[in-house]
């Protein structure tokens, strides 16, 4: 939400966003303004960096719009004053969640999604996640999800070997008296 301090107090129609308004937040707007609210077509970004694109009125999502994730999803909607009235979620790899009809990985149908629309490798290949190929992760190292960690380094990299974050302090082990 923007600060009302934030807006020039001049007339309210005259309005205008200044730089900081959003740093209780976080977040960033981009877009219109009516009466000193966020109204209109609108780009709205979270400090997660997931993006609203869409209609905004009284500073809600109002109207259709469309949320963006980090990880390549998106959840298209029609929204009512803030509230989902009614929408579809996209995973990163085309898979639309059907609340009716949702039979992917369930107790009866294990595949991955690439299976399903590629279908199953031959006996003796295994597919161990969705993504085909797989993620080349170094011997020695695990999959993080943005990247892999190395337990000797204590550095997590991305999956084209640059460098994301180092790893915090390692657990003190428990000693038995």
């Amino acid at each position: 939400m923007v600060r009302q301090d934030a807006l020039s107090l001049r007339c309210p129609k005259d309005w205008t966003l200044e730089t900081g308004a959003m740093e209780y937040t976080g977040s960033q707007y981009i877009g219109e303004f009516v009466d000193g609210r966020m109204e209109g077509d609108a780009e709205y970004i979270l400090p997660t960096e997931t993006k609203y694109i869409g209609e905004m009125k009284d500073g809600m999502f109002h109207g259709q719009g469309t949320l963006y994730f980090p990880n390549g999803s998106r959840f298209d909607a029609v929204w009512e004053k803030g509230l989902v009235v009614k929408g579809t979620y996209t995973f990163s790899d085309g898979l639309q969640y059907d609340t009716e009809n949702w039979h992917y990985c369930d107790s009866y149908d294990r595949r991955f999604y690439t299976e399903i629309c590629y279908g199953l490798k031959p006996a003796g290949i295994s597919q161990l996640t969705n993504m085909d190929p797989p993620r080349k992760i170094p011997p020695g190292c695990y999959d993080c999800g943005d990247g892999f960690y190395n337990p000797n380094t204590r550095i997590v990299k991305d999956y084209n070997y640059r460098f994301l974050r180092n790893a915090g302090l390692p657990l003190k082990r428990l000693q038995l008296h």
